[in-house]
């Protein structure tokens, strides 16, 4: 029950913040007129985020993060592809109008922004191996995996209420102003987090 309840609160806290995916999630759940259309984000993140704490568990990432070079090269996509998502979140704001339908992502562009800042997010990457990998070595056998297992059943069930209550706000912004505002705040988010990456990659140099 120990290693249950570890999970459990440890996924809570690492999840909770602010970050680039929930942003994504959260949008999605938002400019969806039906909540089944935002379902590829949701599913997306929540299974890239099973692969990224089954793989800080067994301590394959640990072995991977040992090379420098490979880091770095992570770190720099990861920091490519978040000046490119804030650019987007920023466009799509100036779209939203007034009784217009919300701008909104195919399945196909859901799957592939999910997964993009999911794992090519490094804030995301470092907190699932520096955490949850190195919390996981307090336990072995069967524990081990019932923290794995509470980590991850956290995150489903986080994605999936973060969209729902997303939705619901869309729901009341008839007119789309506050998401418009949303989309803009989640933009000079997400380039503030690109820069602190950015300042990551000549640290590790």
């Amino acid at each position: 029950m120990e290693p249950f309840l570890h999970g459990i609160i440890l996924a809570f806290g690492l999840i909770l913040p602010l970050g680039v995916q929930n942003i994504f999630v959260f949008t999605q759940g938002a400019t969806h007129k039906k909540f089944t259309n935002a379902l590829p984000a949701i599913f997306t993140a929540a299974i890239c985020d099973t692969f990224l704490i089954s793989l800080a568990v067994t301590g394959v990432s640990l072995i991977v993060f040992n090379f420098i070079w490979l880091k770095t090269i992570i770190f720099f996509v990861g920091f490519l592809f978040l000046i490119y998502m804030g650019w987007v979140m920023w466009r799509d704001s100036s779209q939203i109008k007034k009784h217009q339908e919300l701008n909104q992502f195919s399945p196909k562009k859901q799957i592939t922004f999910a997964a993009s800042v999911s794992l090519l997010n490094p804030h995301a990457i470092m907190d699932t191996i520096g955490v949850i990998g190195t919390s996981s070595l307090a336990y072995s056998g069967t524990e081990k995996w019932l923290f794995a297992l509470s980590c991850i059943a956290i995150s489903w069930l986080w994605f999936l209420a973060l969209a729902i209550t997303g939705r619901k706000i869309g729901q009341l912004d008839t007119n789309g102003k506050f998401l418009r505002y949303i989309n803009q705040i989640s933009a000079v988010i997400i380039w503030i987090m690109a820069i602190y990456i950015f300042s990551q990659i000549f640290q590790s140099l």
